[in-house]
């Protein structure tokens, strides 16, 4: 190689090399922030005495129980149809028993209004399913009412005996529910006269006359009525249920004894003229 050799080729690797560097100094830099910008300011130092706060989690939005949302249950339509105006009647809540026993839709009676708007108090109130409740209210404005009209009795309420009560039949351990475990029966003891005394239709000292119009007018509103000479366990009372039977099928054993002839019923002493006016 000649020495003009040797220089070209010197000259161009030292070209060579002065056009890298300047490409190497043609790398743009990123400019300065400004002075305003978050990086310029500066971080807080944390306190040795103060732990770092950390957020808290947001609360999850309360959502209401299904049946707070659904709210009481409605009225069935049997209450519903126990308007103030014929009775004093209040729902109950649900009762659940033993062995097939409870009340899906029971309600405690206390007294029922008759058509002239006479209160006919339940002595004591009882508790049974309504559509039991709804019979009796049916019984009494509308027989038990005209009953009183015709024989003059100043009829104002009636001695109940049990309603709702979770046990077998007549009472006997093992037997069959009752239709009081049920909700379905009532017994009645007398109905209850303004002088303080009791028609008693069990009573052969009450006018056989009276007791046969109470029995007649029962049978057609009660599916089971049972009295005297019907079971041996209901000579000094009278069961009345609402007991569904096929092909609507009633049972009505309640037999009317003689009595005295020359007994009347009973009724209470003339109110003297000085007497205040009742309060119904």
């Amino acid at each position: 190689m000649t020495r003009s050799r040797i220089l070209i080729a010197a000259l161009s690797v030292a070209l060579i090399a002065c056009a890298a560097a300047r490409a190497q100094d043609a790398v743009p830099v990123p400019q300065p922030r400004p002075l305003g910008s978050n990086a310029d300011v500066p971080l807080p130092t944390p306190r040795p005495d103060r732990p770092a706060e950390i957020p808290l989690p947001m609360p999850r939005p309360e959502v209401p129980r299904a049946e707070a949302a659904a709210g009481p249950p409605a009225p069935s339509a049997c209450l519903l149809r126990l308007t103030e105006e014929i009775a004093v009647v209040k729902a109950v809540p649900p009762i659940e028993g033993a062995d097939g026993c409870g009340v899906t839709d029971p309600v405690t009676l206390s007294a029922v209004f008759t058509k002239d708007k006479a209160r006919l108090a339940i002595s004591p109130p009882v508790t049974f399913g309504c559509a039991m409740a709804e019979a009796i209210v049916k019984w009494l404005r509308e027989d038990v009412a005209a009953i009183a009209n015709d024989f003059e009795l100043p009829i104002t309420g009636l001695a109940s005996g049990q309603g709702y009560h979770c046990r077998g039949r007549n009472g006997v351990l093992g037997a069959p529910i009752s239709q009081h475990g049920r909700g379905n029966a009532l017994d009645i003891r007398a109905l209850l006269l303004a002088n303080g005394k009791r028609l008693d239709p069990t009573d052969v000292s009450v006018a056989k006359e009276v007791r046969e119009r109470i029995k007649l007018g029962t049978c057609q509103h009660f599916t089971t009525v049972l009295g005297p000479a019907s079971d041996g366990h209901h000579e000094d009372h009278i069961h009345l249920d609402v007991a569904e039977r096929r092909g609507g099928h009633r049972l009505c054993q309640w037999a009317v004894h003689d009595g005295p002839a020359d007994v009347a019923v009973p009724l209470p002493r003339e109110r003297p003229a000085e007497a205040p006016p009742r309060v119904n």
